[in-house]
């Protein structure tokens, strides 16, 4: 698994001017943030390669494509991060080869990396998700996780999803904000950010606080995440745009309610907390929490709660003109 010899070198770690420059320009924000992110992007979100991270996005695929008959030949992931999606859904059994792409060189280097370590036959570029450098009909599934709402043009990004895919093939993108569980999931995050910071200045809660150089680089690194979260979406208005960018077959669901509640200030609390704090035990009963929570989702809250409340959408659609899959 590589990424291509002449792709740009990752710049993790941006300077203030570069900051700055990076508020009036998307394009820079988003590579500057991801490529600041890319080295601990996993242990940030406790994304691994294990049965558990396996599960999750096969799940996700599941619940949007729940009887495609698999694998599929060679599959993309758009907006690739370090991988988590396309290669989970390989070792799933999703698809047998593919491609990572993403604006970030630090993600492109990490998602290769890790697609190296699995054994898995990927390949990466550093690339625009509004002009995807494939030739049309080259993959027959492309897939994405939490990519969509980075991209400036949603419906052109859509539309270059189909081109790139085969008559019949298959997009699927999930891990999308709605807008009314990002609104919730914000103000969550500060809320706990604010008090976890304040609290932990007291003397006896001293060791319970990040360096203020730690909490200072992550102020800055939240400041262009609020320029590079560009969208959220309703989930019909989601599902109007991939009509428009021409695909068949769209369907949307959402998902995390009350898992989404919790996990919010869960996350923002760990990372205002230095990791050595943060057991193993601790974390294994937060993610028990979480499943917990996501079953209470998926058996009850689904059937009472309009879709529009839950936190993650997750889309479908197929390119005309073959059979589906």
């Amino acid at each position: 698994m590589t990424a291509r010899p002449d792709a740009p070198a990752p710049n993790p770690h941006a300077t203030e001017a570069q900051v700055q420059a990076a508020l009036s320009d998307n394009k820079l924000a988003q590579v500057l943030y991801h490529d600041w992110e890319a080295e601990t992007y996993d242990d940030k979100w406790s994304i691994s390669y294990d049965e558990r991270c396996i599960a999750y996005a096969r799940g996700r695929f599941d619940a949007v494509v729940p009887d495609a008959p698999l694998p599929y030949e060679r599959a993309l992931e758009l907006g690739c991060g370090t991988g988590f999606f396309l290669l989970n859904l390989m070792q799933s059994g999703v698809a047998k080869s593919g491609s990572v792409t993403d604006l970030s060189p630090g993600m492109v280097k990490v998602a290769t990396r890790n697609g190296q370590n699995l054994g898995l036959d990927v390949d990466g570029r550093v690339a625009d998700a509004e002009t995807i450098p494939y030739e049309d009909d080259t993959f027959d599934l492309v897939c994405g996780h939490a990519v969509l709402h980075h991209i400036p043009d949603v419906e052109l990004a859509l539309k270059e999803c189909l081109r790139v895919l085969k008559p019949g093939g298959r997009f699927v993108f999930a891990g999308e904000p709605t807008t009314i569980g990002d609104f919730y999931a914000r103000k969550l995050g500060q809320l706990t950010w604010k008090v976890t910071t304040e609290v932990t200045k007291l003397p006896f809660l001293s060791d319970w606080r990040r360096p203020q150089e730690e909490l200072d680089e992550s102020s800055r690194a939240a400041a262009l995440e609020a320029v590079v979260d560009l969208h959220t979406f309703d989930p019909s208005e989601l599902e109007a745009i991939a009509r428009r960018a021409g695909a068949t077959e769209v369907h949307a669901e959402t998902e995390e309610f009350a898992a989404a509640l919790w996990g919010w200030p869960v996350r923002t609390f760990e990372a205002a907390v230095p990791d050595a704090k943060l057991t193993w035990r601790y974390r294994m009963a937060q993610y028990r929490a979480w499943l917990g929570l996501s079953k209470l989702d998926e058996k009850v809250l689904r059937h009472v709660v309009p879709r529009q409340f839950f936190y993650n959408a997750m889309i479908t659609g197929v390119k005309p003109g073959g059979a589906g899959r």
